[in-house]
């Protein structure tokens, strides 16, 4: 039980050599912290035995309480009120059944609304972690809700900033989604129980959907850093499912229960110095050898996400003519030998392990061609659909973090003798951020649906047009929520840490979204072009 203290206790301990201070009625004992803090100890020593909440608040985030909390909190004030535990740490949230207003039809599905989450600020989450009723989630994903945020606000979010401005997340962190099961349910197919040692405990295999795909890609990217999100599952959730959906069988159980378990690291290199999203004009080359068992390949891949901690990489490479008809599909495994890897400095996902690859007459057995020769580019758009619906979880997920510390930071900041949020102009900024994350969202809860009703091959030509058309909807909310935060937060959005910390990151954040996967003016072109294609197939009427 934490220990209480009155605020004569705290005022004891004024001096250097036994300083308190209480923040928010929590009470720390800063005294060997001091030759730590990045301010010196003159700013500790005019706050000495004082309430700093103030000064605190001033100069840093709720990510800085979170990560010295644990080392620095002795106690609370006798003043402080009684706190309920919070629902993000409730084990599963219950039910709550709502009333039947109106009759249903026999064929609607019933559903009930959820108990309410997290911190209920308009928007800032999904409409049903606000018990708005969803045909979409039900307890099974409320559990995995409560146990991925629970994580998040205790071992990753105080971190994520010092994780970023290292450009590395440490190692363990990624064996954790491991160890957790995560992996193993983030590649666009069934949970794959067959190849993990340790399947996911709050919910069962089973019942796995796409939709506890979305909702544990969209809970990982409250950390605020795509750095971050794409350090966890950038490579692996891109560079696997090629494996997974076309490697043969024997490559696959080879490879795959160590990637699932957090040992080993995947990624996808396809882009070339001169081919980005035009894909069908690839030169890295892959000869069969004289003998027929192995591919020797030459070329170069840039921008390749967690390329220099990659154990495989599954490759495009040009295996024949000119054009998307001679491209195939390798699995390169570093052992094999002239793979060299270097980091490449990018304005932002800085702790993503952003790569730029050189093969040189790499040996790779036939046996790691996954699909078939000359028919990759098959594979790789397939994979297409997959990837963009990632960006466009994380991106919406960044979007709302964006609105929601606008909304925190509104709250408390005043200007012209009253609250920001007093100002019907920063109100009008919110509700632009709110309208576009909203809509947007419920288009994204709509195109999964109809992954999980549709075979793959059907939603690949009936979606694609659709999903490329969100993927820069989704990009285009994030970029303009990013800049409508930067301009509620004013200077604390343009200098690194501090309250304005997961505002500056997300905006440099923003470009590393709106290019990769293909670029918003791409995907706009490709939604008509694949939409119109789909719809005179099936008999519209002009």
């Amino acid at each position: 039980m934490s220990k209480t203290f009155t605020q004569s206790d705290v005022a004891s301990h004024n001096k250097s050599d036994s300083l308190w201070i209480t923040v928010d009625g929590d009470v720390y004992d800063l005294t060997k912290f001091q030759d730590e803090h990045p301010g010196g100890k003159k700013i500790l020593t005019r706050v000495a035995g004082k309430d700093a909440s103030k000064q605190f608040w001033k100069y840093h985030n709720e990510g800085i309480l979170k990560k010295y909390k644990p080392s620095l909190q002795v106690g609370s004030l006798d003043t402080k009120p009684k706190t309920e535990p919070t629902p993000a740490a409730a084990p599963a949230p219950a039910k709550k059944a709502a009333p039947k207003a109106v009759a249903k039809s026999t064929n609607q599905e019933e559903s009930e609304a959820l108990e309410p989450f997290g911190a209920q600020i308009p928007f800032a989450d999904p409409s049903w972690y606000q018990s708005y009723h969803s045909p979409y989630f039900n307890e099974t994903h409320a559990a995995l809700r409560a146990e991925v945020r629970e994580w998040m606000e205790t071992a990753i979010e105080p971190n994520v900033t010092e994780w970023d401005e290292k450009k590395e997340v440490p190692a363990e962190i990624y064996k954790e989604m491991g160890r957790r099961g995560y992996l193993a349910g983030l590649l666009g197919t069934h949970y794959l129980s067959e190849y993990t040692k340790t399947p996911i405990k709050c919910v069962d295999p089973k019942k796995w959907d796409l939709f506890h795909e979305m909702l544990l890609t969209d809970e990982l990217s409250r950390a605020a850093s795509g750095g971050f999100v794409w350090n966890l599952i950038g490579g692996f959730g891109i560079g696997c499912p090629p494996l997974v959906k076309f490697g043969k069988k024997a490559l696959v159980d080879r490879i795959l229960p160590g990637i699932l378990s957090g040992d080993k690291r995947i990624c996808l290199a396809i882009t070339e110095p001169d081919a980005g999203s035009d894909v069908a004009n690839l030169t890295c080359e892959a000869k069969l050898s004289a003998d027929g068992k192995h591919y020797i390949v030459n070329g170069e891949k840039k921008w390749i996400t967690n390329g220099i901690w990659s154990d495989y990489f599954t490759t495009a490479v040009r295996t024949g003519d000119k054009g998307m008809n001679g491209v195939s599909l390798l699995l390169i495994e570093r052992s094999m030998g002239g793979v060299s890897t270097r980091r490449m400095d990018c304005q932002g996902v800085w702790s993503s392990g952003t790569t730029y690859i050189t093969f040189e007459d790499v040996k790779v057995p036939v046996e790691n061609l996954i699909g078939k020769e000359n028919q990759g580019f098959r594979v790789i758009m397939t994979n297409f659909n997959h990837e963009r619906i990632g960006i466009i979880i994380q991106c919406l997920r960044f979007s709302r973090v964006c609105y929601e510390e606008s909304v925190r930071y509104a709250n408390k900041r005043r200007t012209f003798g009253k609250k920001l949020i007093d100002h019907p102009v920063i109100r009008m900024k919110l509700a632009h951020m709110a309208r576009q994350i909203e809509a947007s969202y419920n288009w994204l809860e709509n195109l999964i649906y109809q992954c999980e009703k549709m075979g793959e091959t059907e939603a690949m030509l009936r979606l694609g047009g659709a999903i490329a058309g969100l993927k820069a909807q989704s990009t285009l909310t994030f970029e303009f929520c990013a800049r409508e935060a930067s301009q509620i937060f004013g200077g604390l959005s343009y200098s690194r840490g501090g309250q304005g910390g997961k505002v500056e990151r997300l905006y440099r954040d923003v470009r590393a979204y709106a290019i990769p996967g293909g670029s918003e003016e791409i995907m706009l072109d490709l939604s008509m072009r694949q939409s119109l294609k789909v719809a005179k197939a099936v008999g519209m009427k002009l």
